[in-house]
């Protein structure tokens, strides 16, 4: 998504290394955002593993990332 707001050469670094990452993530992780925390979840069989309650697993929870976020739609 394109802005017309300036970067720092940090911001653009950081945008850099996270675009070449998503390049070379593997397809059994993917991120999860749950109250402001980035978790690395991992898949089983391909697909995302939800409770019987319907929520994510969190069980599959690998780690977790200190990169501020937050969930939803705009």
């Amino acid at each position: 998504m394109a802005n017309k707001l300036e970067l720092t050469e940090t911001e653009e670094k950081a945008i850099r290394d996270l675009t070449s990452l998503s390049k070379k993530w593997p397809k059994t992780l993917w991120l999860y955002s749950a109250g402001g925390t980035l978790h690395v979840m991992r898949s089983k069989h391909g697909q995302h593993v939800f409770t019987s309650s319907g929520g994510i697993d969190p069980d599959y929870s690998m780690a977790t990332i200190a990169i501020d976020n937050s969930g939803g739609d705009w």
